[in-house]
């Protein structure tokens, strides 16, 4: 941005990552002067001047409109049908993610003082199978619903962005942990349960094999990544907009001796019955390398123990 954001607007502000968002833009003196606009199906009370609440679905053109009423100039998109639910539920997810995405990329054009728009994609827009290596040149190629539809609005944050009708950045997440009370239906749960299970002294069995990896971050460093994106001046941004978060490639042995070095006296047990689909999911990531959001500033937690570390804290 090359000046600051008068105007937020944050959708899927009542989610995990969103409240948690609204949290820190509360916090950040670089946002101090903005109003911020909070979309969500149902809001928490938050009590701060700043804040101005619109429940409901942003799928409808009425409130759509109110969201953009007075031209927010800095958005974050985060509201979205999820993975699974996604899959399980074609129409609904069409109908958000893209149907009404769009829509509400087209009701925030300004060719005049084009908004930073900030978009939640995912690193489903990548197979499986995925290569040997991932990195800025890996071709996207979605399996799931929720992948490409993924995929299709970042290519439309492209276009948009350079027809000067928006100034978006479609930031690729990787797996975000850990979240408490995950959604046990969800084929990605382990990745969350695993710490708080391991944390109590509880017997596990990951769906994965000791020597598969996936990609991590923390949700402190995914909200950090968001508002870098957020702020990160204009003219350092070139034509391609979709960006893959750097993540650390962690093998699950690994992790869980981080979480033994963390909780030596837990008692834990863990063992491992890999489940093919699970595994091609979420458990066979490659070597990552991210050149291009490296050199925009954006970053990872450091190291296993640093994310396990955080991790433990977000929850506690």
């Amino acid at each position: 941005m090359t000046h600051a954001a008068r105007r937020i607007l944050v959708t899927g502000a009542d989610g995990f990552i969103g409240a948690r968002l609204v949290r820190a833009l509360l916090a950040d003196p670089r946002f101090a002067e903005a109003a911020i606009v909070l979309n969500d199906l149902r809001l928490d009370d938050l009590d701060d001047p700043r804040l101005i609440r619109c429940e409901g679905d942003f799928g409808h053109p009425a409130i759509r409109a109110r969201l953009v009423a007075d031209a927010p100039d800095l958005v974050f998109h985060l509201a979205g049908v999820l993975g699974g639910a996604a899959e399980a539920d074609y129409g609904l997810a069409r109908r958000i993610n893209i149907d009404a995405t769009l829509a509400l990329l087209e009701v925030l054009r300004n060719e005049h003082a084009p908004p930073r728009i900030v978009f939640a994609s995912s690193i489903a827009v990548f197979g499986p199978p995925l290569p040997t290596a991932v990195n800025d040149d890996t071709m996207p190629l979605p399996t799931m619903t929720y992948g490409a539809q993924k995929r299709m609005i970042e290519i439309a944050i492209e276009q948009f962005s350079a027809r000067g009708w928006i100034d978006g950045l479609a930031l690729r997440l990787p797996g975000i942990v850990a979240r408490p009370g995950a959604d046990t239906r969800l084929k990605s749960a382990f990745l969350n349960t695993l710490f708080y299970r391991f944390a109590a002294g509880e017997a596990i069995t990951l769906p994965v094999a000791v020597t598969g990896a996936t990609w991590l971050i923390s949700v402190q460093a995914c909200i950090a990544a968001l508002l870098h994106a957020g702020a990160i001046e204009r003219d350092r941004l070139g034509r391609r907009r979709a960006l893959t978060l750097p993540a650390q490639c962690v093998r699950f042995g690994d992790l869980v001796a981080a979480l033994g070095r963390r909780f030596p006296d837990c008692g834990a047990h863990v063992d491992y019955a890999p489940d093919a689909a699970i595994e091609a999911q979420f458990g066979s990531q490659p070597p990552l390398a991210t050149p291009l959001a490296d050199a925009l500033g954006f970053g990872h937690d450091g190291d296993l123990d640093a994310l396990v570390l955080r991790a433990m804290e977000e929850g506690a």
